[in-house]
């Protein structure tokens, strides 16, 4: 439920009111007007309003299974509100609430002006444990619907649809409340500003605060107005990612991570305390950092991260993947359910882990990873969902949970011996009565102890697995969240893209392609316009900087991995997009969405710091810096340097809080790491492969140039040329050129 976001002073409603009584208010009495008094009258709808309900509930189908503890005695649901309309699982679970939501939007507001009323925004995900708590408890509960519907306007917004209407929101509730997280709960004036919030409220409390802001509304609503504006105020300079222009140099990054490395947990990885988050983009900056530099201590803590998280209940053992988070210390006990975005950073970092290491155990998790999203997390399209829940028949996490007789009647009894062995599997269990699959024991120490070759011994696991995974098939399965993000989308494909170049596999680079083809003819309703969500064959929702700026960088892994320069030119027309559609051409940086004249927002938000995912404006960063390297427009540099000298004070103030946007820094100034690389601004393609034989290795370097380039020889015959060098490590003492030759180009 919680997040990590910063803390700021709190106020609250009660607060309010003690500042409303020393302002001279004089003491009143409240004379609320009990809940229940209000008829079911307020769950009535206009009937043009009421039709194209009962024509979208009709066109769901006869095995449609309303989401409700409400229903008529022939199984249709006794309530439909607005959100049956919309495309967003999460709004379509609150569909049959006895709540009359309203969908973000200008309708919304409109009749909270034209009513005088508040307005009471809840904002979650399909996926959430708590929102689900708090709609079986409140917004299932008749007393608190009327209450709503008789007092307020409800607006329900699915934050993975509108991350900047919650960037905003979260902001203002950090501000009152000490805290963030979701559900997330706020109430708001007509016209869009912040009063109180919170998150999960248990239903007395919950009934409490409405009851509290209803008076207030109602005695003194422009002292309410006065307050909320100076809440919108705060919020504005909470999101602005102006500052006193600061210089970025190698220095900035050095005291990042010495920032991060201070906070990194010795003993089990990881940053700080638990709740323990996977926090993939400051594991990227450590690993760039020790790709770079050499830096052991980088690449030790995030070795450290990666083995222990692998090891952990946070990894589905039996599946592939990664829970969202574990709140515990030891990664043991997650909360169960999986992300898209995680998917695709994780498999990204240990991919790099295992290119620094050659260690075999990262490469498997990275395999693993993508299998589960190839395998259960792809549309027949091609395209990839969003997420799966934590709960399950009824409880969290019963999908992923096993007993020691779940594993005998499940497998042969050698086989089940050894996987209640390895993976710490007792008859009292690790939660709840059952257990989280982890692995106590390191894989090599257990091959070494069971007397097999740690090869011999994956190979086993990988049939076991494979077992449990088709008898765990049987199970209720999760909620799976069904839309196609386009921006969460962009992150898979470029992971895909990479993994199958790295680790020579087909199938990655063909699905990444696959999804690209998808979203650029689905999502791409016109020449540089992106919707954000794609579900049921309809393209809804205005793309959002990240949306952008993720799949521009898709496009340009696909194109690292293919040179095939279609792929190029759909990342450059991104990259244009991106700049004319959200630049700020007063205060510089990038802005989350674009301007709404017709719903109001506190304040449009920029988005800076790195969270669970990398910000847009280090997702924009990242593509503008690897345009300017691989084409001859100088434009795509010019506008990464002011996009840096926007935001380069507030990156000075706190450099670990924008890691991502650090690594584009390196990539901007110092170029690309891994094996493909660029010169002459894309005219030369440099890549790289090494292989091992013991002890020793060997180079393989295939340079492909455009038209009109060649190589020089290593002393050139006129001064004027460039001599070309091959400089390797000082630890490489002994080397020699084994064959060189040419071949044809890959370039048109």
């Amino acid at each position: 439920m919680t997040s990590q976001r910063g803390r700021w002073a709190t106020f609250s409603l009660l607060g309010l009111a003690l500042w409303l009584l020393a302002a001279g208010t004089p003491t009143w009495t409240t004379e609320a007007m009990e809940a229940s008094s209000v008829t079911d009258a307020a769950f009535a709808h206009p009937r043009e309003l009421q039709q194209r309900l009962d024509a979208a509930l009709a066109a769901k189908g006869a095995d449609y299974k309303p989401r409700t503890e409400h229903l008529r005695s022939d199984g249709r649901p006794q309530f439909t509100n607005r959100l049956i309309l919309e495309d967003s699982p999460y709004l379509l679970q609150h569909a049959h609430n006895p709540v009359d939501w309203y969908p973000w939007g200008p309708e919304a507001f409109e009749q909270a002006r034209r009513e005088n009323k508040l307005v009471f925004l809840s904002i979650g995900y399909s996926t959430c444990h708590w929102c689900h708590v708090m709609e079986r408890e409140s917004f299932e509960d008749l007393t608190i619907a009327r209450l709503l519907n008789a007092h307020f306007i409800a607006i329900k917004v699915d934050r993975e649809v509108h991350p900047d209407v919650d960037q905003t929101y979260m902001t203002a509730v950090e501000l009152l409340a000490g805290r963030g997280g979701w559900p997330m709960s706020s109430i708001l004036t007509p016209d869009g500003d912040t009063i109180d919030g919170g998150t999960y409220f248990p239903p007395t409390e919950f009934t409490q605060l409405l009851e509290r802001a209803r008076d207030l509304w109602q005695r003194r609503p422009e002292a309410l107005r006065a307050r909320a504006e100076q809440v919108a105020r705060t919020v504005s300079r909470a999101l602005d990612t102006q500052g006193q222009a600061a210089a970025l140099d190698d220095a900035i990054i050095d005291q990042a991570v010495a920032e991060l490395l201070a906070r990194h947990d010795e003993l089990q990885g990881g940053f700080g305390f638990a709740p323990k988050f996977p926090q993939e983009p400051k594991l990227g900056l450590l690993l760039d950092q020790a790709l770079r530099t050499g830096d052991e201590a980088s690449l030790g803590a995030t070795i450290l991260t990666l083995q222990s998280m692998a090891r952990g209940g946070i990894h589905d053992q039996v599946g592939g993947g990664f829970h969202r988070y574990a709140i515990d210390n030891d990664w043991l006990v997650p909360h169960f359910e999986k992300m898209l975005y995680n998917q695709a950073q994780l498999a990204q970092v240990y991919l790099s882990g295992w290119r620094l290491t050659a260690d075999p155990q990262l490469a498997q998790v990275a395999r693993r990873t993508l299998d589960f999203v190839l395998r259960d997390l792809t549309s027949p399209e091609g395209g990839f969902y969003s997420a799966t829940d934590a709960d399950s028949d009824g409880s969290e996490g019963r999908f992923f949970l096993w007993t020691p007789s779940e594993i005998r009647a499940a497998l042969p009894a050698e086989d089940a011996d050894l996987a209640i062995r390895f993976h710490g599997v007792t008859e009292t269990g690790n939660f709840e009565g059952a257990n989280i699959l982890h692995v106590p024991v390191a894989l090599d120490a257990f091959a070494a102890a069971e007397d097999v070759s740690p090869d011999q011994l994956r190979q086993r696991l990988a049939r076991i697995h494979e077992t449990l995974y088709q008898v765990r098939e049987g199970r209720p399965h999760p909620h799976r969240d069904d839309k196609i993000l386009t921006g969460w989308n962009g992150m898979m494909i470029g992971a895909l893209a990479n993994a199958g170049d790295a680790l020579d596999e087909p199938r990655y680079l063909a699905a990444a392609e696959r999804a690209a083809e998808l979203l650029w003819t689905k999502a791409r309703v016109a020449p540089g316009e992106l919707k954000r969500v794609y579900l049921d064959g309809r393209a809804t929702q205005p793309g959002l900087l990240e949306d952008y700026a993720f799949l521009g960088g898709a496009m340009i892994a696909l194109y690292d991995a293919s040179a095939d320069p279609r792929w190029l030119s759909r990342a450059r027309e991104l990259a244009d997009a991106l700049w004319s559609r959200f630049a700020d051409p007063d205060g510089g940086g990038l802005f989350m969405g674009e301007a709404s004249t017709e719903t109001p927002l506190m304040a449009r938000p920029k988005d800076l710091s790195d969270g669970p995912m990398p910000s847009g404006t280090s997702a924009a960063l990242h593509l503008l810096a690897a345009l300017d390297q691989r084409t001859d427009d100088l434009s795509d540099g010019n506008r990464a340097r002011e996009l840096l000298g926007a935001v380069s004070g507030r990156v000075k103030q706190s450099p670990s809080a924008v890691p991502s946007l650090l690594v584009a820094l390196n990539r901007l100034r110092h170029g690309d790491t891994g094996p493909t690389q660029y010169a002459a601004r894309g005219a030369i393609r440099l890549q790289g492969q090494v292989t091992r034989d013991g002890d020793s290795a060997t180079l393989r370097l295939a340079i492909d140039m455009a038209p009109g380039w060649h190589i020089n020889a290593h002393e050139p015959l006129q001064q004027a040329l460039i001599a070309t060098r091959l400089d390797l490590p000082e630890s490489v003492q002994y080397w020699r050129i084994e064959d060189a030759g040419l071949s044809g180009s890959r370039y048109p």
